[in-house]
């Protein structure tokens, strides 16, 4: 449906279009009145427990690494969060989510563009030339009316997405924060275990010059002697393997803080925290409203919901209003003189498509249906998650007490047996023995103390709801303009260069 007006007012036709659209859209009314695109309701995917078997007494803050008291972390973490480059990239992906969520909502809204032109024409008729200029200036306007929500229901998935997308931020600072804790105390705990074979070491080499003293006095025999250097060379072999151990732990510390592998991040320490107190669990139904993943999947099940009810209003007619004006004219001067105006309805009903419209609603239930499911999977596993953590910490607890009353009647043993084979009663595989096993319990008590912080760093992750996030300093956009010659890729077509803004996007100026 089209008219055109050289009148300068326009009044008849705008009227005459008005009835015209009316009618087309009772008519359409009356043919699918029964049709709808609603939603479907999301049914709870499965019975959440009252409450968990464990709980503290103490709040645990959303930045829960403050509750280690630990000054070292803290500054570790906040590093981690400000310069991580996988956490940098979580914040382009929600910069990208959030402006396909406007580019979706454009749609909503009417579209008006502005056309303007000039040109000239030269003509040759009968052996006699002429030439001739002209100006035009138009605008055209275009909006699809939303009858079954189809638009509107796009721009809601989107919404959704980019929703989900700040949850997965989230979450991912979450992880990188427990990441960053974990080795961190690993490389303590590495220390630790260094600093003990000094000192083992150095008592093994006291005893050493005891039996040489033995063996040159004729009291035992240099097996006995040979024995004890084995001993100080093992160690010595294990103290190389832990250096090693704990140079990788500091590169990875540095990696996750944004820095060169080879770059110091951390002072040496080699004394781990003692754990903090037990933090309230609080209830299962809490964990299920603050964890980001959690959260995150139940965005995207929103977002497939509305996804599948655009695919219901995709089988329905769509109607499209059009209008324009232009003018055209020899002289700018005159070009509001002559006019022309259309004004456009446009009805589409899909009538035969070999049912792929069908097909894609079926193919949207089915992805709605599985993102339910994995909704219900994330809710176990991290309830999972909670609960693991705490049974291994109460373990590892009883484990540790057990370890150090070992730890006490080794120390006894190799009191009494040093007695006995200054005395010639025992040999000296029995002292051996002994020492062997109680520097073997001192190393693993501090293995199990640094088990016992992870299961906490472990429980405070599935507890943590996230807290509120600053964007990176250094976000980055893309420059379009090639590198200069003479970098690592030349020879070859060069890639789009990144260079940082003199100011942050105001648009991620938190989540």
């Amino acid at each position: 449906m089209a008219f055109q007006s050289t009148n300068k007012t326009g009044k008849p036709f705008l009227r005459d279009m008005g009835i015209t659209v009316m009618i087309s859209l009772l008519m359409m009314s009356g043919f699918l009145a029964g049709c709808s695109s609603k939603s479907a309701a999301i049914a709870p995917p499965l019975e959440v427990p009252a409450g968990f078997s464990r709980s503290g007494e103490v709040d645990l803050p959303d930045k829960w690494w403050l509750s280690f008291n630990d000054p070292v972390l803290n500054g570790l973490v906040e590093k981690a969060l400000a310069n991580n480059f996988d956490l940098k990239s979580a914040w382009d992906r929600l910069r990208q989510a959030r402006a396909l969520a406007r580019s979706e909502g454009a749609s909503l809204y009417p579209t008006l563009d502005l056309e303007t032109g000039a040109g000239q024409s030269f003509n040759r008729k009968n052996g006699v030339s002429s030439d001739a200029q002209e100006f035009t200036l138009g605008l055209a306007a275009g909006y699809e009316v939303d009858l079954w929500g189809r638009i509107e229901s796009k721009a809601a998935a989107a919404d959704f997405t980019a929703r989900a997308s700040a949850e997965d931020l989230r979450a991912a600072a979450m992880s990188l924060s427990a990441e960053v804790a974990g080795v961190w105390y690993q490389l303590v705990e590495k220390n630790g275990q260094l600093d003990l074979l000094d000192k083992l070491i150095s008592t093994n080499r006291q005893i050493l010059e005891l039996v040489e003293i033995q063996v040159r006095t004729g009291q035992v025999g240099i097996s006995d002697m040979l024995q004890q250097q084995q001993l100080v060379e093992s160690q010595k072999g294990e103290k190389a393997l832990l250096s090693a151990q704990a140079r990788v732990l500091e590169h990875q510390l540095a990696i996750l803080l944004g820095s060169p592998p080879n770059q110091r991040v951390a002072p040496r320490v080699a004394a781990l925290v003692d754990l903090p107190l037990l933090p309230k669990t609080g209830l299962p139904l809490e964990l299920i409203r603050r964890r980001p993943d959690i959260k995150s999947a139940y965005y995207q099940i929103k977002a497939a919901d509305k996804e599948t009810a655009a695919a219901i209003a995709n089988r329905f007619p769509r109607l499209s209003l059009t209008a324009g004006t232009s003018t055209t004219h020899e002289n700018i001067s005159g070009l509001f003189e002559n006019w022309l105006a259309t004004l456009a309805a446009n009805l589409v009903a899909p009538l035969v498509d070999g049912g792929l419209r069908e097909a894609e609603v079926e193919r949207r239930r089915a992805i709605l249906s599985e993102e339910i499911n994995s909704y219900g999977q994330v809710i176990i596993d991290s309830l999972g998650e909670v609960e693991d953590a705490l049974v291994r910490e109460t373990r590892q607890q009883e484990a540790i007490a057990s370890l150090e009353k070992q730890l006490e009647l080794s120390q006894m043993v190799v009191r009494r047996l040093n007695d006995r084979y200054l005395q010639g009663t025992v040999d000296y595989q029995r002292v051996l023995d002994a020492l062997i096993s109680r520097q073997g319990l001192m190393q693993s008590l501090l293995s199990g103390k640094l088990n016992l912080l992870q299961y906490r760093i472990d429980l405070c992750r599935s507890l943590g709801g996230g807290w509120e996030l600053s964007p990176p300093d250094s976000t980055r956009t893309l420059n379009r303009e090639p590198m200069e010659k003479g970098d690592m890729f030349s020879g070859r077509e060069s890639p789009v260069q990144y260079k940082t803004p003199k100011e942050n996007n105001p648009e991620t100026s938190g989540v």
